[in-house]
């Protein structure tokens, strides 16, 4: 399938509904709240829980939590249908002010820029999420974490599963550790349900790892190969899984891997970027033995196999690099090994 070119069309595609979310919809009562809404994800996990109710012909209201720093970020969401709240998520007052509802997806948090920056990610990271948590302690929650907080595993091991050690390696790894526990505590000591989804690299034409691999495939700069292998997946099937976890959410939390099924070479992910583009890639270092790898299998195994394949994406985003496409300009870093994002 050749990527249909333009920003509406491509926005439609991410936010198609899969089964497994248009299921688990179905069974939801009243209106859900996305906490977090205006970053990355957030626009097409309301957009598809939105379109799930209409297919299934519910009257649940989606409403998009967010401190709408900008008047743009807002309007994409009323445009679309979907309710807004305008709410500093670590100003006490407001997140009392917030409507309770019986189903949160939590996608709150700070990232790039912030491993010099301890006090805004214990802020954001770890002491805003603890407040979230109580003031909704009588929700379910899916609260988005990362595969970060596993430690490197051998790239021949299939990558870390849900019950395995977690060793988080630099400051945004260790808050995201942090974000975890808060959850765990509210859900010991007040009952919340909740499932911290692990999510490893979720990919569209605009931002996400294969987009900043192929941007240096395209401009001819060096690609680091340290960090040589990785696991990717694409954002609607991503948000299905996501979207379909809130039944997963219990006391005490649940853990769930998201990713692709694939481990992927960074090297040979250039190369077939390099065969698109007709340009050879430039690397620069050599593979560890080690990478930042998920298993997916419990996911798969209970929401299906994500439909977009790794070569899908990497063709789409060539051709979405070749016709002068939208970036983000959001990059991954995922060359990094140190943890300092």
């Amino acid at each position: 399938m050749k990527m249909p070119f333009t920003e509406q069309t491509l926005d439609n595609y991410i936010a198609r509904p899969r089964f497994c979310a248009l299921k688990v919809t179905k069974r939801l009562k009243g209106d859900v709240l996305v906490l977090g809404a205006a970053g990355k994800m957030g626009f097409h996990l309301c957009l598809m829980l939105k379109r799930c109710f209409e297919q299934n012909g519910q009257n649940n209201r989606v409403l998009a939590v967010s401190r709408f720093s900008s008047p743009a970020s807002r309007n994409l969401f009323e445009e679309n249908g979907i309710g807004t709240i305008t709410c500093d998520l670590s100003n006490d007052a407001e997140l009392v002010a917030l409507p309770d509802a019986e189903n949160i997806w939590f996608m709150a948090g700070v990232k790039f820029g912030t491993s010099d920056s301890p006090d805004l990610l214990q802020k954001m990271n770890v002491e805003m999420p603890g407040k979230v948590a109580r003031r909704f302690k009588n929700s379910r929650i899916t609260a988005l974490s990362t595969g970060c907080v596993y430690s490197f595993v051998p790239v021949n091991s299939g990558g870390s599963r849900e019950q395995d050690t977690i060793e988080p390696s630099g400051a945004y790894a260790k808050s995201c550790l942090g974000r975890e526990n808060a959850f765990r505590r509210v859900s010991q000591e007040e009952g919340l349900r909740a499932v911290l989804v692990r999510l490893n690299y979720a990919v569209e034409t605009r931002y996400g790892v294969l987009v900043d691999i192929a941007q240096k495939v395209f401009s001819s700069q060096p690609i680091d190969v340290s960090m040589g292998w990785f696991n990717c997946i694409w954002q609607g099937d991503a948000l299905a899984h996501i979207i379909a976890s809130i039944e997963m959410a219990e006391s005490p939390t649940k853990i769930l891997n998201v990713t692709g099924q694939e481990t992927l070479s960074i090297r040979e992910t250039a190369e077939k970027f390099g065969r698109l583009f007709g340009r050879n890639p430039v690397f620069t270092g050599n593979e560890e033995h080690t990478a930042w790898l998920n298993n997916s299998a419990l996911a798969v195994k209970l929401y299906g196999k994500p439909e977009v394949t790794p070569d899908e994406m990497i063709c789409w985003i060539a051709d979405w690099l070749k016709n002068g496409g939208e970036l983000l300009g959001k990059p991954t870093k995922f060359e990094v090994r140190n943890g300092k994002f």
